[in-house]
């Protein structure tokens, strides 16, 4: 049986070539990174033109609204980092160009070879700025820290990631049966990755159903800001939902590793 410091060492190795790969170039590096940042800057001040005109949405503030987008942005950078691999429309072309076909020949766990495939080092900008706002957002809004908290933050982070690259993985898992469709998943990860930026309370009831009971992402970011930001909870749910985020995450990542393992079973090669 392979051992997990096999996988880890592959993994490593995977890396090192992918980091190596992107520093080959390093103004091109240097350019990808200012377009990250420069993208997420322009979004945080798409929300600053917003709020200058509304002085609050939903009852929440400008720097209120800057921790969920701060938290979104970070975990979802991480996540792009890691997971990229298994971006549905990164993945489709696997299939369509056959590259998995030689993954599966191989004699190495498909899922590290996945996970090492594509590292996009490039969204250090965008991580870093969204922690730029994640700290002015503790900053305005004299956040008290205790233990509990200061150890319950990494947690959400973590819930996030592994939420949004579960979903990843799903949408990759679909593109076995059909690759046309593998934007569709973007509603849920990019799309949702935004619906999470605003409090949950500004949407209709529907919506609000659905990121709730189909999708959880109410439990990811909505709950623990209440949690940190000490604000009240307008739908009444137990006091325990604001501590879900990295079960939470954990269940939709469990879930969707159990799919890959499903559509991989039922993948038929690029040749038939």
């Amino acid at each position: 049986m392979v051992s997990f410091r096999h996988h880890l060492e592959l993994y490593s190795r995977l890396l090192g070539a992918q980091l190596r790969s992107q520093m080959q170039y390093r103004l091109g590096f240097v350019l990808d990174l200012i377009s990250t940042m420069l993208f997420t800057a322009t979004e945080f001040g798409a929300f600053v033109l917003v709020f200058q005109r509304f002085p609050s949405i939903g009852g929440w503030k400008l720097e209120e609204v800057a921790f969920l987008y701060g938290m979104v942005e970070i975990s979802f950078g991480l996540m792009d980092m890691v997971f990229a691999g298994f971006d549905p429309p990164a993945f489709a072309q696997y299939i369509r160009k056959g590259t998995l076909d030689q993954f599966l020949l191989r004699p190495s766990s498909l899922l590290i070879q996945v996970f090492g495939s594509d590292f996009t080092l490039r969204r250090i900008g965008r991580i870093a700025l969204a922690i730029g706002i994640l700290v002015y957002a503790f900053n305005t809004n004299h956040v008290v820290w205790n233990l509990e908290k200061w150890l319950f933050l990494p947690l959400v982070v973590l819930g996030m990631i592994l939420f949004f690259g579960g979903l990843f993985m799903i949408g990759a898992t679909i593109t076995f049966w059909t690759v046309e469709s593998s934007e569709t998943m973007n509603i849920f990860t990019y799309g949702g990755g935004y619906l999470m930026s605003y409090p949950m309370n500004i949407y209709s009831d529907w919506l609000r159903k659905i990121f709730t009971f189909v999708v959880p992402a109410i439990f990811l970011n909505y709950y623990p800001a209440l949690f940190f930001l000490s604000k009240p909870d307008p739908f009444g749910m137990p006091y325990f939902v604001h501590f879900l985020a990295p079960f939470v995450g954990i269940a939709v990542f469990w879930f969707a590793v159990q799919y890959w393992k499903f559509g991989l079973t039922h993948y038929q090669s690029t040749g038939n």
